[in-house]
């Protein structure tokens, strides 16, 4: 299967910023969409900003202007660029990928999740 690590959290001041990183490993044949989440305590899973592999991305409202996705088709990962942050920001950030892997001669699609970032802002 595919599997994807996080890294890049931890704990800084509101105003200020972090760079999340997500890598994906595995036998990947392609990747087609690369998106990051986060859930505050309390709180559903909402999505954060998603890219595919063209580039295109969106973002939810409450980031706009302030977080940047990018990613590198290269090396399979994909990163969040997160400026201006505010407290309402902590969470913890989960990326997901999905697309094709393969498995000897047989291609399946797949769908995966991260473990997961701990993003602290304080006021």
């Amino acid at each position: 299967q595919v599997q994807l690590v996080e890294s890049g959290g931890g704990l800084v001041q509101a105003g200020g910023s972090l760079r999340l990183s997500c890598a994906a490993s595995g036998n990947i044949f392609s990747i087609n969409g690369m998106g990051w989440y986060r859930q505050a305590p309390g709180k559903q899973r909402e999505l954060v900003a998603r890219i595919l592999s063209g580039g295109a991305s969106n973002y939810a409202d409450s980031v706009k202007g302030r977080f940047t996705i990018s990613r590198d088709n290269a090396k399979n990962t994909m990163y969040l660029q997160m400026n201006s942050l505010k407290p309402e920001d902590t969470a913890v950030y989960y990326c997901n990928a999905d697309g094709i892997y393969y498995s000897g001669a047989r291609y399946s699609p797949f769908n995966s999740w991260g473990q997961g970032a701990q993003v602290t802002v304080s006021s």
